[in-house]
């Protein structure tokens, strides 16, 4: 057999690096029921749980039976969840009320509230300080916490616009969208305040991100359809891809990442097609009003919260209107290999 030649086996290497995408497809509903309000699911790998917001609730679902195992009330206005599995807590994030309920992670119990800024939406831990951090909307700032302690750090660390979705990439800095600016901040976790900023343009209004820390990169999903994905350590667009309407979220598993779009009842796979190329390689059939998303990178499973809606309502100016939730349709749609 002749050898090959230095090219020929790079290129061989960059064919079987960028070879064809798993297929998906829609394969279960959790059945939860309920109201039909609903924010960001999170995922809980290490525990094998999913934690869904749902209007003043948060549920419960044992990702190793897909079946719903408890309930913790009271969190009004829920948006999301924050999992510190070293501390043995979680943190859910309590729009309506402007506070943050701190829950063990093995009882479920509520062990205290903490007061934020306003409208407080994305939450997450970032390891490294131990800190949790609020993105909240209405005051257009973010809200440390000690996550041991549960006191705050700081009330208040102005990001310049409307903060959304956030990530860590679990070296002391905090990411998150700014919907109003087409931005992404990074926070300084240990010295609590915003150390840079970069536009993600031609992205308008990013709501959820997505990270991959292996490489470096940040996925911002888009109101114009689009997904333009980021170098956070350069501050610079590397690509973007088309996807469907309504995004509300996006989760990145196993080299690619997926867009939520809830309008269009489906889901974008992204992928790096060649070096530095970024496309969509297919569509997933899941359910209209299917916006936000979660992965299990341990089953490569991907859950969307849902709800069935009946019939579009009559506008004044004669367009149609999105119809009524269907009671007790709330559940979670479960998308696999």
């Amino acid at each position: 057999m002749k050898k090959l030649h230095s090219w020929t086996l790079a290129l061989a290497l960059a064919a079987a690096a960028f070879g064809a995408p798993p297929a998906y497809k829609a394969a279960n509903k959790i059945k939860i029921g309920g109201a039909g309000q609903w924010d960001y699911p999170q995922m809980d790998t290490a525990n094998h749980r999913l934690y869904v917001s749902h209007g003043t609730q948060t549920e419960v679902i044992d990702t190793s039976t897909d079946k719903l195992v408890g309930t913790i009330m009271g969190t009004n206005g829920v948006h999301g969840i924050a999992i510190a599995g070293d501390l043995g807590r979680g943190f859910i994030s309590d729009g309506r009320d402007n506070d943050v309920t701190v829950f063990d992670l093995k009882t479920l119990m509520v062990i205290t509230k903490v007061k934020t800024g306003q409208n407080p939406d994305s939450i997450i831990y970032e390891p490294v300080s131990k800190r949790v951090f609020t993105f909240n909307g209405r005051s257009s700032d973010s809200t440390a916490i000690d996550a041991k302690t549960g006191n705050v750090i700081t009330s208040s660390i102005p990001v310049g616009g409307k903060p959304e979705f956030a990530q860590v990439d679990g070296k002391g800095h905090v990411y998150a969208n700014i919907e109003d600016k087409n931005e992404i901040v990074e926070v300084d976790a240990k010295n609590a305040l915003v150390s840079r900023r970069y536009s993600i343009a031609p992205c308008d209004s990013p709501s959820g991100l997505a990270i991959d820390t292996k490489k470096g990169r940040l996925y911002s999903v888009c109101e114009n359809k689009m997904m333009v994905i980021s170098d956070y350590a350069a501050g610079k667009v590397l690509g973007s891809a088309p996807i469907g309407g309504g995004p509300d979220g996006v989760a990145f598993d196993d080299g690619y990442a997926f867009s939520s779009n809830g309008a269009d009842g489906t889901i974008t796979m992204v992928g790096e097609t060649s070096p530095g190329k970024f496309e969509a390689v297919a569509t997933i059939q899941t359910q209209r009003s299917a916006r936000t998303i979660a992965a299990d990178p341990a089953t490569h499973k991907l859950y969307l919260p849902a709800a069935e809606f009946g019939p579009p309502t009559e506008g004044k100016d004669g367009k149609k209107g999105r119809g009524q939730v269907i009671p007790d349709s709330f559940s979670v749609v479960v998308v696999s290999r």
